[in-house]
This record gives structure tokens, C-alpha cells and sequence, in this order.
């Protein structure tokens, strides 16, 4: 391979596409989700254009070069690096939503004033037709002074060569540009001086010199970059007050009556309500939108539970018959008990519940890719404000419900620090699909099959009551929070809701995919690893017989280990099996099901295989003879796990997005307390209203 002698930077507004130009070119597979907050560090990758290697960047989402949020932060000080002559690209290709040009546009005024070639990228320029808006290109790229503008679809795979070869033209071609935005002679003159510090203290051209001195009068500080004198910054915003020209405003005012001239004549729209619009009429409306978007959530659950049960019925029966024929076939011993008791009987558990979590992340995939996830976090956002939360939250709220460390990352979007601590110290409450093969085992054991008003299932009525219960305590708890850690000022959330969207299947699929094999892999690991620890404990010491050493799993290493804590967790409802369970389920909360699987598996002594559901039903207390699992056992499990803090990733991402063990550690505490007395009141309550 040649020499990589040219670098491309890709920039863009959240939402407008840009990581999915960044996949085309590259191979790469970055997640492209239909929402901002996807991109919140920097990528880069190697792309062939025509036969010409060039290191693509892709930068965070942002709507402006003045960050208001981690992600955009990380826009800005790129940009001061570029300004000062740090691995500036060759080029930069402004990614813009062909829908919404003047919201777009603005950012790509920004970067013109590096002196780089521009190239504008009209993306989903297919949705721009659809809604009948034709842009002149010709006439914005003369009017904005740009390279070029080239329409393409991302999402289409079209345009795309003409990129390239534009993308050709610039690296063969040394001109650089020189766009200067009209802006009135008393704004220039007022200005002026601290133009020339930025011209003398940091060598920047003329036109990035009267930039970043507009940046300066608006918002005093730029990121990555030293100050002037704050006298300076006061005498210019006087002159500016003196000329009645509001300096708070400065910049965005400046740039946007500059588009306010070059949109309208480039952009032909025909005045009618597109198809989003009506379908947001229904969907996001005020009253009728939650109720649709809970009316979602039951449908999703109850097809968890129909469509996946096929599929789990064929695992199942799979993992037995090969954990049986292992016991028929193997010489007795050892090694046998640790394949069929440990590592089958264990980690196979876990495989069971691959197809409901598939099925999850399918739809909530959907979901995303489809611009419905944006819906969401706008309606949500009133009700986020009064629990101290921020609008942005929902959308890490939601990822958590696959997993919560994407969701904690994608806090970085917020600006508050407050509300991303916030946003943060609850996320975990938000049911997350490790929980899900908790919720699946109880119910399909102990929650009977029948329909409820004629339309739900009971036992999809039950998970979507487990996810209710989490989030609605999350909010709860966010109230409690928000006035208990005192911070800065409340932050604005500014949100575009992308048109509606037939997702694209093969990227929908490729997100299951590599999800499904994370869990696999990931998760495989520490629940194959615990699992055979777990069949040490469970299987030694021997005991002496009449017919020799026996195992006995109620006087091994692992009934003592459960016994010992018994009584902390005998008032709800739990043996010393699943406090077993609780214990190895700190590493990930599936563990929980894998461990049960390998204790009745070692009690069942290297016999046939059997089902863990069937196992719990069967399973009798020594002492009185009553069912260690009822109905009311299962529902106070659940609980708990709503709220456990069982997930040591979790716990090191949110060491790691804080910088502190404080916050970690408080997680562990509160979460805890939370499950065991939510679970301590369910099955005492429980109990004395006659359920058992």
C-alpha cells in the first residue's frame, strides 16, 4: 500500500449523514443511528479514492464551531489545531442536510474562514426532492464560495463518484479559498483590534483573525485557544454597544443574514406539509404520543415473548441433547461433569435467551433508524426538565435499555455537568437486556400464558411492568438528585427531528449482528469463566458414602457461600441458590441464570440434561417441603434485578466518564439498598395480602 499523503476531514450537523459517508468510504462500521450523539469521539479511517489512499476523519456531530456539549468540544479544539497549523486536512467536506439548508449552512460558514477548500456535501438530497425543494448548486457554490457542491445520498449511494472525483480535483488542485462574509464597516472598525491580536499573537490569516475576533466579542473565550486581554474584549464590546449592535448575538446574527441572502436564492421549496409532518401530527401528539409510544413497548415485549419462542424451544432442546449425549458418551469423571455440569449446563443457559435479545435490539434499532427515537426525546423533554434532567437525557435513557454503557457515553452530549450526572446516576435503572433473561426465565416459569382485556398477553403486561417500574423510579430518583447536586446553570436543548425514514435492513441486521455476538463473546467469556468456577464450588468437597466420595451440592464450597448469606436475604423470599446467584451476577446480571443452571445441574448429578424452568418448578425445600420458587418468589427476584447494580463494566464506564470512584461507589450503595428493600416490601407484602 502507497503512502497516505492527504487527509479529508468530515464535518457536519447531527443527524445530516455524516458517519454514513464516513462508512462508504472507509468499509468501516461505525453505528449510524437516526438521532444526534451517535459520533462523540474522533474516527478516522483509510479510504481509496481513485486509487489514491486518503486518511478520512470523522469528527463529533455539531451545530457550530462555539461547543456547547463534550462532542462539540471536541469540533472546536480540532479546529483552533487546524488554525494553528496542526495536521490541517487538505480538504473539508461540510455535510449538509439538502432539507434544511440554513440551519446547515451555518457550521460550513465556520469552516471556510480556515482558508481550506470546501466541499459542500448535499446529503439526502433523495428526501429534499420528495419534498419538492430544488437547489441551484452551481449558484451556492458561487454565492457561499465554496470548492464545490455536489448532491448525493448517503443512504442511496448516490453522488457518491462525483464526490470522489471532486474529492480528486482538490488534492491535484493547490488554490485555497478566500471567502470573506459581508459584514457593515462600524462592526469591522469595532473589531479591528482585536483582529490584529489574533493576526499578531497567532499568525492567522486576515479573514480567520476577523473570525475568531467575532467569536471573541460574542462569547469572550474560544475553545483550545488563549484569550485576549480582557480589556480588549470590554473596549470592543463597547464600540459595539455604542453602534447599538447587540455583541451577545454577534456572530450568529452575522452569519445568519449572510445565509439569509444565499439560501433563498439556491433553494427552491414548494410550501405544503410534508409526510413527517402529518405522521407527527399523530405520533408525537400531546396527549396521544405516550400512550402510542407505551402501546410500542407492550407490542415489542409480547413479541419477544411469541416470536422467540420457537427458536428457544430449539436451543433449548439442543444444549440438553448435546449435554446428555456428552454424559452417555464421555468416560465418567471430571471432565465430564465440568463439560455437561459446568460449561453446558452454565453457559449454555445463557444461549437460550439469544433470540429474545435479538429480536429486542432489532426493534429498538428500527426505532432508532427510523426517526422515531427523536420523537421521543421531544416529547419527553418537558417531563425530563421537571425531574431536573436534560432533553438530550432520553436518548441515553433509551440506549440503556440495550445496554448502559453506550447510553452513559452518549451523555456527553450534555452540556451540564449536573444534568449529565444526573443523566448518569440513573441510567442504570433503565432495564438494560442483560436483564432481560431474568425477567424471561420468572415469567415463562411462573406468570401464566393467558390474555389480559382480550389483547395483551400477562405476560407481556409483566416485562413491560418491570420496565415501567425502573423508569419511573429513575425519574423519582432524578428529582432527588438534581436537588442534591448543586451545580452551574441549566443548560438549552436544541434538537432537529430528522424526516421519517424506512430504515435500511442491512444495516438494521448488521447492528444485531454485532450486538447479538457481543453478548456472545463479551458476555460468553465471563459467564463461561464463572460457570466453571461455580462447578468447583458446587461439586467439591467430596463426601464419604457407602459407595465411595459423592458429590453433594447442599455440603459443597458453593452451599456454604450461599448459606452464609441466607439469612441477610431470607426475608425476600430467596434460598441460598440464588443468593449464590446474586453474588456471581456483580460480574454481569445474566450470570444469575447461568449460575442456577450449573447448581441444578451438579444437584442433578451427571444425569440427563434438564430444563432450568423445570428445575425451579421441582425444587422443594429440605426442611418443610414447600416450593423454593412460587410466583411471588419470581416477582420479588424480578424487582431486585430492576434495580440491582450487578454490572462491573458499567461500574468501570462510569469511573471513567466522571474521573472519580466517588460516583461508582455511590452507584453500587444506592442501587443496592434500592433492590433489596424494594424486594424486602414486595414479598413481605406479598405475603400478607395471601399470595404466595
Amino acid at each position: 500500500m502507497s503512502e497516505v499523503k492527504h487527509s479529508i476531514a468530515l464535518l457536519g450537523n447531527p443527524n445530516s449523514g455524516k458517519t454514513a459517508l464516513f462508512n462508504l468510504f472507509t468499509g468501516l462500521n461505525q453505528k449510524v443511528s437516526n438521532y444526534p450523539g451517535v459520533t462523540v469521539e474522533q474516527t478516522t479511517g483509510i479510504a481509496q479514492i481513485n486509487n489514491t489512499p486518503v486518511t478520512i476523519i470523522d469528527l463529533p456531530g455539531t451545530y457550530s464551531l462555539v461547543p456547547e456539549s463534550h462532542d462539540e468540544a471536541i469540533v472546536a479544539t480540532e479546529f483552533v489545531k487546524w488554525a494553528k497549523g496542526e495536521n490541517t486536512p487538505d480538504c473539508i467536506i461540510s455535510v449538509v442536510d439538502a432539507t434544511n439548508l440554513m440551519r446547515n449552512l451555518y457550521l460550513t460558514t465556520q469552516l471556510l474562514d480556515l482558508g481550506k477548500p470546501v466541499i459542500v456535501a448535499l446529503n439526502m438530497i433523495d428526501l429534499a426532492r420528495k419534498k419538492s425543494i430544488m437547489i441551484d448548486c452551481e449558484k451556492l457554490k458561487n454565492d457561499l464560495g465554496v470548492f464545490s457542491v455536489i448532491p448525493v445520498s448517503a443512504r442511496l449511494n448516490e453522488g457518491i463518484d462525483d464526490l470522489k472525483r471532486t474529492i480528486t480535483q482538490v488534492m491535484n488542485s493547490k488554490d485555497e479559498t478566500h471567502t470573506v462574509f459581508p459584514i457593515p464597516k462600524p462592526i469591522q472598525n469595532a473589531i479591528l483590534p482585536l483582529q490584529n491580536w489574533y493576526q499578531d499573537t497567532f499568525k492567522f490569516s486576515e479573514n480567520l483573525s476577523r473570525s475568531f475576533a467575532i467569536r471573541t466579542a460574542t462569547i469572550e473565550t474560544t475553545q483550545g485557544v488563549e484569550p485576549p486581554d480582557p480589556q480588549l474584549i470590554t473596549a470592543c464590546k463597547m464600540d459595539l454597544k455604542k453602534i447599538g449592535f447587540p455583541y451577545e448575538t454577534l456572530e450568529p446574527t452575522l452569519r445568519y443574514h449572510w445565509l439569509d441572502q444565499v439560501v433563498p436564492a439556491s433553494e427552491i421549496p414548494i410550501e405544503k406539509k410534508s409526510k413527517s409532518e402529518k405522521t407527527d401530527e399523530i405520533l408525537t401528539h400531546t396527549w396521544g404520543g405516550p400512550f402510542i409510544f407505551v402501546g410500542l413497548l407492550a407490542f415489542i415485549f409480547q413479541v419477544i415473548f411469541s416470536w422467540a419462542t420457537v427458536p428457544m424451544n430449539l436451543i433449548d432442546v439442543g444444549i440438553a441433547q448435546l449435554g446428555t449425549w456428552l454424559a452417555h458418551h464421555l468416560p465418567t469423571g471430571l471432565l465430564s461433569d465440568l463439560l455437561v455440569e459446568g460449561v453446558i449446563g452454565g453457559a449454555g443457559a445463557i444461549l437460550i435467551f439469544l433470540p429474545q435479545i435479538l429480536i429486542l435490539i432489532f426493534f429498538l434499532t428500527m426505532l432508532e433508524d427510523s426517526g422515531y427515537m427523536a420523537r421521543v426525546a421531544i416529547m419527553m423533554d418537558k417531563a425530563m426538565t421537571k425531574v431536573g434532567l436534560h432533553g438530550r437525557s432520553v436518548l441515553p435513557l433509551m440506549s440503556g435499555f440495550a445496554c448502559a454503557i453506550p447510553g452513559i457515553m452518549s451523555t456527553r452530549t450534555i452540556d451540564s455537568w449536573k444534568e449529565r450526572l444526573v443523566t448518569i446516576m440513573v441510567l442504570p435503572l433503565m432495564s438494560c437486556s442483560a436483564r432481560l433473561p431474568v425477567y424471561t426465565l420468572m415469567i415463562s416459569a411462573f406468570i401464566p400464558d393467558k390474555e389480559v382485556f382480550g389483547i395483551f398477553g400477562l405476560q407481556g403486561l409483566t416485562m413491560v411492568l418491570m420496565y415501567f417500574l425502573g423508569t419511573v423510579t429513575a425519574m423519582i430518583l432524578a428529582v432527588l438528585f438534581s436537588n442534591w447536586i448543586k451545580t452551574e446553570r441549566k443548560s438549552s436543548f436544541i434538537m432537529e427531528l430528522p424526516p421519517y425514514r424506512i430504515p435500511l435492513m442491512r444495516s438494521v441486521f448488521r447492528q444485531v449482528y454485532t450486538r447479538g455476538k457481543l453478548f456472545v463473546t463479551d458476555a460468553g467469556k465471563i459467564i463461561m469463566a464463572i460457570s466453571i468456577v461455580l462447578w468447583f464450588l458446587a461439586s467439591f468437597p467430596k463426601i464419604n458414602s457407602s459407595n465411595g466420595e459423592t458429590k453433594s451440592i447442599h455440603s459443597s464450597y458453593a452451599a456454604d457461600i450461599g448459606k452464609a448469606i441466607e439469612p441477610m436475604i431470607a426475608p425476600l423470599g430467596f434460598d441460598w441458590k440464588i443468593g449464590l446467584g446474586l453474588v456471581t451476577s456483580f460480574a454481569a446480571r445474566e450470570v444469575v441464570v447461568s449460575t442456577l443452571a450449573t447448581i441444578y445441574n451438579v444437584e442433578n448429578d451427571g444425569e440427563d440434561m434438564i430444563s432450568l424452568s423445570d428445575a425451579m418448578k421441582r425444587d422443594k425445600d429440605p426442611n418443610t417441603g414447600k416450593s423454593i420458587f412460587t410466583p411471588l418468589v419470581a416477582l420479588s427476584l424480578m424487582v431486585f434485578y430492576v434495580y440491582a447494580a450487578q454490572c462491573m463494566a458499567t461500574f468501570a464506564i462510569v469511573k471513567r466518564e466522571t474521573n472519580s470512584w466517588k460516583w461508582p461507589v455511590f452507584m453500587v450503595i444506592y442501587m443496592t439498598a434500592l433492590a433489596y428493600f424494594s424486594s424486602l416490601i414486595v414479598y413481605q407484602g406479598g405475603l400478607m395480602m395471601g399470595f404466595i
